[in-house]
């Protein structure tokens, strides 16, 4: 499913986008889900307690309140994966998307090619993204986490928590596909803990330290815990 958010403080111009995007995706066969927004402040409350749950964002820049370009910096301080799409009504701002990261500006109104155009870069965009993104599922919704906000996972008998830097995400799993799906820059150091690499401190002995966070190491995997951090630490040089 695609998630959609449009945030515009112009509740005409936000059922016209709604609609327009409606019939694209319709269009399309794709199923998608609109959230709608009337301010900067909304949106960043929404995606602080819902992180993960929005694909796309389609941001109005001239608001009252937090404008989208400070909206804009203000998600990119946390995320750095949400496609946002500004939409305005001057050229003025259009260079100023690339210091957040923006993938394309929509001119207001928006003609029905152009956001077709937009939304299939947005969908490529997205894409891409999947080897920088864990996806989980629980009773709450579905998350695309950046793999680089991740700490660590750990596993009680079938329940898996993601430890991001942001908050926490239980779902049902098993550990052994979590790494697989994570990738090599994870690193497995004892039956119930897997961690990030890049957030690993110390490793010695009988426990590893992620900053604040001390994590014991089984007898099991100390040599090839040890073997892969070594690994992961070249790879950054």
């Amino acid at each position: 499913m695609l998630r959609i958010g449009i945030c515009d403080d112009n509740s005409e111009a936000r059922f016209a986008l709604r609609s327009s995007l409606e019939r694209i995706t319709e269009r399309r066969s794709i199923e998608t889900v609109i959230y709608e927004f009337s301010s900067g402040e909304n949106t960043l409350k929404w995606l602080h307690s819902r992180a993960g749950e929005t694909d796309i964002l389609f941001l109005d820049i001239e608001m009252s309140g937090i404008d989208g370009m400070e909206t804009a910096r203000k998600i990119r301080q946390t995320d750095s994966t949400l496609v946002i799409i500004f939409v305005t009504g001057y050229s003025d701002y259009v260079f100023d998307g690339y210091s957040v990261n923006a993938l394309d500006y929509i001119m207001k109104p928006a003609s029905s090619e152009r956001l077709d155009a937009v939304l299939t870069r947005a969908l490529g965009a997205l894409h891409i993204q999947t080897d920088d993104i864990f996806i989980c599922k629980n009773s709450d919704g579905t998350y695309r986490i950046p793999k680089s906000s991740i700490i660590y996972f750990s596993s009680d008998k079938r329940v898996i928590t993601c430890h991001s830097k942001d908050r926490d995400y239980s779902f049902y799993d098993r550990l052994d596909n979590v790494a697989e799906d994570v990738g090599s820059s994870f690193i497995r150091i004892h039956q119930r803990y897997l961690v990030n690499a890049k957030e690993v401190k110390r490793l010695s002995g009988d426990e590893v330290s992620l900053d604040k966070i001390i994590l014991p190491v089984s007898r099991a995997y100390r040599q090839s815990a040890a073997s892969a951090l070594a690994r992961s630490l070249m790879e950054e040089k």
